[in-house]
Parts: C-alpha cells; sequence; structure tokens
C-alpha cells in the first residue's frame, strides 16, 4: 500500500481539528489559498479523507479556491497517524458592523448580522 494511501491527507474544520489532535506532537502551519489548492492537488480522491459535514466548508474548497469538484470519503477520524497531514479550513466569525438590511427575492427582510471569514492552516503530526 502507498504511503499516501496509509496516511491519507485529511481535510479538517475547526469542530474536528481537537479530536484528531488529541495525542502526539504536531507542527502547525498557515497556509495561503493558493498553497492549500497547490497540496489538494498534489493527491488523488482515494487519497483525502473529509473529515468534516460542514457543506459550507465544501463550496469554500470547491468554488473559491476553485479546485475541481471532487467527492472525497467521509470519515470520522479520532487521532492522525505519525507523519500524516492535514488542512484545516477554520471559520472565523465576527458580528456584523454596519447591519444593513436587504429585501430577499421573496421579498422579505433580512438583515446581516455577522462577517464570516475563512482561512487555512497545515498540520503534521511528529510524534
Amino acid at each position: 500500500m502507498s504511503d499516501k494511501l496509509a496516511t491519507p491527507l485529511l481535510l479538517l474544520d475547526n469542530s474536528n481539528m481537537i479530536t484528531v489532535i488529541n495525542q502526539g506532537e504536531f507542527k502547525c502551519t498557515n497556509l495561503s489559498f493558493e498553497e492549500a489548492k497547490a497540496i489538494m492537488e498534489l493527491h488523488t480522491q482515494d487519497e483525502v479523507l473529509r473529515c468534516f459535514t460542514n457543506n459550507t466548508i465544501e463550496t469554500i474548497i470547491f468554488e473559491y479556491l476553485g479546485i475541481a469538484k471532487q467527492n472525497y470519503q467521509y470519515k470520522n477520524i479520532r487521532n492522525m497517524r505519525v507523519g500524516q497531514d492535514a488542512i484545516v479550513f477554520k471559520l472565523y466569525t465576527t458580528p456584523s458592523e454596519t447591519k444593513p438590511i436587504i429585501k430577499t427575492i421573496e421579498g422579505i427582510e433580512a438583515k446581516k448580522i455577522q462577517n464570516v471569514y475563512v482561512y487555512c492552516q497545515f498540520i503534521s503530526r511528529l510524534k
């Protein structure tokens, strides 16, 4: 079995990152969106596991990063293996300072209440 299949790249979000770095020593590095895209493109669909169920994160991966739509297998991971890598898509939410009100297509008023930002981190388990 290839090393990439034995230790697939994990795609994580805020909610499951803490679970997978439960045990061991890790190195964490901030990533640009271009770096995240390049790392993901180095792996085939079978070499990547999606460890989250948040559809917003998938939209970010495929639409914003411009990565071709893949059907990554979902798996709930409890601990990363030594030598395994992960990309974390972290949502960062702040209250909206402006709170504008808009009309939806249906004619209902909607108020902006928060701003949502995303950034990426790369995690490697060393020991």
